[in-house]
């Protein structure tokens, strides 16, 4: 069943079931509403968007992903179901795509917008969170500029919701770090976009970028990390509470630790590609968590996976699964309309802690 984002279908519905209720005999009892709907949407900066959204990295992706062109059609299936269900918040990047695939993701995705069946408000209500890389011959603001100007051409789209720095580059180029901060107050000033993230920054460097922009009168609306039951180490629960204390919101990326999280893997049983190499290293220790996963889902009449988004949302963050399939959208929904109960919480965060085996940080994560 598919869901408008309206307001006005939300009233109906709940008029709908008031007036049943006053017809009905007294044996019945109409269903259990959900604490919230899917077109229900959370405040990130001057956007609203989904209590979770979705990622497209593994639209273009060859390497990783096994992406073939002649997946377009379903990956456009797929698109269209989450918007019908509420869905408004896509993730991607100017670095998504392989080769002569790069920039492929934001391509499929301004494809897929511009042909949305129905009214044209729907194809508005949509926010694209696109990440600009911090390669080496991006120098100056006015290159940062260009790429998103480049990205919005992509897109086909006039205004795209949040341009964010796809890693800090203070590791490595401390000099470049200003100018890319720099490039995102210009896109900001420009109108380019609405407003303006980080992808990848520790809890340091985060407090300075986070300073450094609103002394130039540019709010910074998100922060995305890999956070997950396999991400919730003493870094990514700092870079948590500092996003609660400065007003930014956490978008959490692998919420389902690249599938580990999603039940389907055994040390037996490993996926196709590089991510077997990943897996094997880290399965065997989880299975205290995957066991806790279970239970809960089994209780919840919900999947592992639905459990293991479910606590991201319940954590205040908005998770960003990636997906390719119409069945994964899917599933993915069935971790909305429903909350894990503290006792729940502490359960699967304790489980946490008891595997010894921890999901590998990004490379580029600063401290």
């Amino acid at each position: 069943m598919a869901f408008s984002s309206s307001t006005t279908l939300a009233v109906a519905y709940f008029s709908c079931f008031n007036t049943f209720n006053e017809i009905s005999s007294p044996l019945f009892k109409p269903p259990k509403l959900p604490l919230f709907w899917p077109w229900e949407k959370v405040k990130m900066g001057p956007l609203s968007a989904s209590p979770m959204g979705f990622g497209t990295w593994a639209w273009g992706n060859q390497f990783l992903w096994g992406y073939q062109e002649s997946m377009d059609s379903q990956l456009q299936q797929t698109f269209n179901l989450a918007v019908e269900n509420g869905i408004n918040l896509f993730d991607t990047a100017d670095s998504y795509g392989t080769g002569r695939l790069n920039g492929k993701s934001e391509k499929l995705l301004g494809k897929f917008i511009s042909e949305i069946p129905g009214q044209k408000q729907v194809q508005n209500n949509i926010v694209i969170a696109t990440k600009f890389a911090a390669y080496p011959w991006r120098l100056t603001p006015g290159q940062f500029v260009n790429a998103c100007r480049a990205s919005l051409a992509r897109l086909q789209i006039e205004q795209i919701g949040i341009g964010q720095l796809h890693w800090s580059t203070a590791n490595y180029a401390p000099p470049q770090e200003l100018a890319l901060w720099n490039g995102l107050v210009a896109m900001y000033e420009k109108g380019l976009v609405r407003a303006v993230g980080v992808s990848n920054y520790g809890p340091n460097q985060l407090v300075k970028i986070h300073d450094y922009l609103t002394a130039r009168g540019v709010p910074l609306c998100s922060a995305q990390v890999q956070f997950s039951l396999l991400s919730m180490g003493e870094n990514q629960l700092e870079i948590k509470n500092i996003c609660d204390s400065l007003g930014i919101r956490l978008i959490s990326y692998s919420p389902l630790g690249l599938g580990m999280l999603t039940g389907k893997y055994t040390p037996s049983k490993l996926p196709r590609g590089p991510r077997a190499l990943l897996f094997r290293q880290i399965l065997p220790g989880l299975k205290p968590l995957l066991r806790s996963l279970k239970e809960i889902a089994e209780r919840q009449g919900k999947t592992i996976p639905q459990v293991a988004i479910n606590w991201c949302i319940c954590k205040g963050t908005i998770p960003i699964p990636g997906v390719k399939s119409v069945k994964q959208v899917e599933e993915n929904l069935g971790a909305l309309g429903w909350r894990l109960s503290s006792d729940e919480l502490l359960e699967l965060e304790y489980a946490a802690l008891e595997s010894p085996q921890r999901m590998i940080q990004n490379i580029f994560q600063t401290r």
